[in-house]
């Protein structure tokens, strides 16, 4: 039997990451970006890791089917970026919940006080998977100012933790 892992990022996921993330925001939401939008996708590494975050992948047999970043604020706070799960792995089998799960709890042994996050309107239910995982929808006046915005998002989180 095959098993989910989250494991924290490894270079030769890459292109699976770069595949997996543009397959959501273009095929599956019609969102018009790509990798030259996000260049971070391409220097996972130097973009989360080295400056103070980190970065997680879901595997289910060695394939990439989820992703979270985390990116390092002033004050103990924190940004959530490049949630993404496949289709075919959201739901029952909790692959969000596990992916925020070990960001939370890198963000409890590393100090940080608040996670901020911003997202597209279209993305209802992962507006509904925040609130249900306790975030609470602030106006985009009320996001840190080092917070990263891209153009697409319209609907921004916080998370006291």
């Amino acid at each position: 039997m095959s098993k989910i892992e989250i494991i924290p990022f490894e270079e030769k996921y890459t292109q699976e990451i770069v595949d997996l993330i543009l397959s959501i925001q273009r095929d599956e939401f019609h969102i018009d970006l790509t990798v030259d939008d996000q260049p971070d996708l391409l220097k996972i590494k130097k973009e989360y890791i080295e400056s103070g975050g980190n970065f997680w992948i879901a595997l289910f047999d060695n394939h990439v089917i989820g992703t979270i970043a985390l990116v390092k604020l002033k004050n103990q706070k924190g940004a959530i970026k490049k949630m993404f799960v496949s289709k075919n792995f959201r739901g029952e089998k909790q692959i969000g919940k596990k992916l925020l799960e070990t960001l939370i709890a890198y963000c409890q042994n590393h100090n940080y006080n608040q996670i901020y996050l911003g997202t597209v309107e279209v993305l209802k239910a992962a507006q509904k998977f925040y609130k249900k995982n306790g975030f609470k929808q602030i106006e985009k006046e009320e996001m840190p100012k080092d917070y990263h915005l891209m153009a697409v998002d319209t609907v921004f989180f916080m998370k006291i933790i």
